[in-house]
């Protein structure tokens, strides 16, 4: 299953004047997340784990890590099954009004956030209490 992919976003009313890894920043922020969260998969577990260091020493920005990693794409691979059971509740129907709450506010659109480090710590509280919340609930 496929649950993103930064192609989808690159058409349409994209900005111009931005770069094509913009619309990879909103994904690459909530893989990152994710990964970091013990939630990956085994594709980056096993398969490619020099992905994870690479987040946890901050060695690249999470959208690049995303890009490198995922071949810009988002799909049941990337995550364990606990981390597909909540992505399958919440990345569809709660990340993004997360994601434009504590990041987008004022900008232009969505894809003008920056991929730095400091949004990303931003939205990390906002991640793992959803998490929280959802294990919660099981």
């Amino acid at each position: 299953m496929k649950y993103d992919d930064a192609s989808w976003h690159y058409g349409g009313d994209f900005p111009a004047e931005l770069e094509q890894v913009a619309g990879a920043t909103h994904i690459g922020m909530f893989v990152a997340w994710a990964l970091l969260s013990g939630l990956g998969g085994k594709m980056h577990t096993q398969v490619f784990p020099d992905s994870i260091p690479k987040l946890s020493q901050r060695r690249s920005s999470p959208a690049q890590i995303f890009i490198e990693a995922c071949d810009e794409k988002f799909v049941d691979e990337d995550l364990n099954d606990e981390g597909n059971a909540f992505a399958s509740r919440y990345y569809e129907k709660g990340f993004s009004d997360d994601y434009f709450n504590i990041l987008v506010l004022d900008l232009p659109s969505v894809y003008h956030v920056e991929d730095t480090w400091d949004n990303f710590d931003l939205l990390k509280p906002i991640l793992d209490a959803r998490l929280a919340e959802w294990r919660k609930q099981k």
